[in-house]
């Protein structure tokens, strides 16, 4: 007599591997306060997605506006596709975000009542869809940069000395 067997979930490894980052905006946290981030899907042509799989995509001066209820990302580089042909797209056009209505009329908001603005922060695959973790942020001025250098230099300095500590070492 054969008993019933519960299935098995899914391989969370497995799923893993489907999910990795294309680009990152390393400048972002250094030139920028973040105040919060959001998820948004991004759309794209063929020749696009088989360039970002290639892992050529870049987020350098790349920002987010919002217009007529859109959002829309400028300045993004993702690289001609090489096996491409006559269907290739336009390295630096600009490509349309997908987000909830009630999400972009909060962003509406808090961008038109302050000096903030829509960076990408990181660029990835989740379930072979492209996606764009955007950030709401405020610019740095120049002495908030050194003052944020000099607590990580700090913070740092505290850390080793604990470590040598514990080993015994001072």
């Amino acid at each position: 007599m054969m008993m019933a067997t519960k299935s098995k979930k899914p391989d969370k490894a497995g799923e893993k591997a489907n999910n990795f980052v294309v680009a990152t905006n390393r400048k972002a946290r250094h030139n920028y306060s973040i105040l919060e981030t959001f998820e948004a899907g991004v759309v794209l042509v063929g020749t696009e997605v088989k360039s970002l799989r290639d892992g050529q995509a870049s987020l350098v001066d790349a920002f987010a506006t919002i217009d007529d209820g859109e959002v829309w990302l400028h300045n993004l580089h993702i690289a001609e596709y090489h096996h491409g042909s006559w269907t290739n797209h336009a390295p630096r056009r600009n490509r349309k975000l997908l987000m909830h209505r009630r999400q972009i009329d909060t962003l509406v908001g808090k961008i038109r009542d302050g000096n903030l603005t829509l960076v990408p922060l990181s660029m990835y695959f989740v379930d072979g869809k492209v996606k764009v973790e955007l950030a709401l942020a405020r610019g740095k001025e120049a002495r908030d940069k050194r003052q944020d250098l000099a607590k990580r230099d700090a913070q740092r300095e505290v850390v080793r000395e604990l470590g040598r500590r514990a080993k015994g070492m001072a």
